[in-house]
């Protein structure tokens, strides 16, 4: 059953996990859901869309999304592998993980456990079989099996001049591009520029450029076997360590922890 098939399934008991195990190149419409969603990404990568945010979530990252959260999921490659849980909510005031949106670097323990639910495929396991407690114990631990939560995103807009703007970007990410470049190509001021990118997006433009940057670097470092000092190249940078260290503003890793998390 694929996930979108699965909408009207997932709620219809309160107190029960829904497992699914799916791959797909797929989008996902925007579509929400009472039950808090546990999603562990297994191989390529997986882009959330909440409020107009786009978040990006490599391979070996899990991402928990609250319950009733509208939301757009994206996956990049047809190999990319969705294992998801979708959790009862009677105990979420338990920690405020379970309230928040959230990206995060999968333990060994969790990857395991979720691996382990595969058994469970299509299934809505309740209180009443032995299995729940092992879903129970899954959800209980991920509060303290987590480290920084990496919210790598990318605002997006429908403001007809911000989208070609932006897609603009999307293609030329690599060259040496400043505020005046833009401002020439569509023939508007600097301070236009500016303003057009702190009222549609929230952030500054040099801020989206080098967000856009490090997504495209990411999908680099899953989907191809280019250096890591070829891809800081391809996505504008000059040195290998403006690049790193951009990178690990970002994500709180190095280029090379996030390949090595590709190959484990």
């Amino acid at each position: 059953m694929r996930i979108i098939d699965s909408l009207d399934f997932i709620d219809t008991v309160e107190d029960g996990v829904f497992v699914t195990h799916e791959k797909s190149d797929k989008r996902y419409p925007l579509h929400q859901h009472q039950k808090g969603q546990l999603t562990y990404v297994e191989g390529g990568i997986t882009y959330v869309t909440v409020d107009n945010i786009t978040y990006v979530v490599p391979a070996r990252y899990f991402f928990w999304i609250p319950s009733g959260v509208p939301h757009i999921l994206k996956l990049s490659h047809s190999a990319t592998v969705l294992r998801s849980l979708y959790f009862y909510t009677n105990d979420d005031d338990k920690s405020p993980f379970y309230n928040e949106l959230g990206i995060y670097a999968a333990s060994d323990l969790v990857i395991e456990m979720i691996a382990y639910t595969e058994r469970w495929h299509d299934l809505m396991v309740d209180p009443q079989t032995p299995n729940f407690e092992f879903l129970q114990a899954l959800k209980n631990i991920l509060p303290s099996s987590i480290n920084k939560n990496m919210q790598l995103q990318l605002p997006i807009s429908d403001n007809p001049r911000m989208v070609k703007i932006t897609d603009y970007l999307d293609i030329h990410f690599g060259k040496q591009l400043t505020l005046a470049d833009i401002s020439d190509k569509f023939n508007l001021s600097e301070r236009s520029v500016s303003r057009l990118f702190q009222a549609e997006l929230q952030v500054p433009f040099l801020q989206y450029l080098k967000a856009l940057r490090i997504v495209k670097a990411i999908e680099l470092l899953m989907k191809t076997e280019q250096s890591i000092s070829e891809i800081a190249n391809t996505v504008g940078y000059v040195t290998l360590g403006s690049f790193s260290n951009a990178f690990r503003e970002f994500t709180g890793i190095r280029p090379l922890e996030m390949r090595n998390k590709r190959e484990g």
